[in-house]
């Protein structure tokens, strides 16, 4: 199974509260922490939601 690498790199500072939300629930608060979680249809759409403050990577 494949595994996302998910970087923060922006601040969610000034976002709406669904994406502060989103981050918090992915495990980011702070920019330029990363965090590894299995690639699934559910961590796809909260990246998504917050596409512009992360950076994504697939792992194998």
């Amino acid at each position: 199974m494949a595994t996302l690498k998910i970087t923060q790199t922006k601040s969610g500072i000034g976002g709406k509260q669904n994406q502060r939300d989103t981050l918090r629930s992915l495990g980011l608060r702070k920019i330029g922490q990363s965090v590894e979680r299995a690639d699934s249809p559910v961590v796809r759409g909260m990246v998504r939601t917050v596409a512009h403050l992360v950076k994504v990577e697939e792992i194998d």
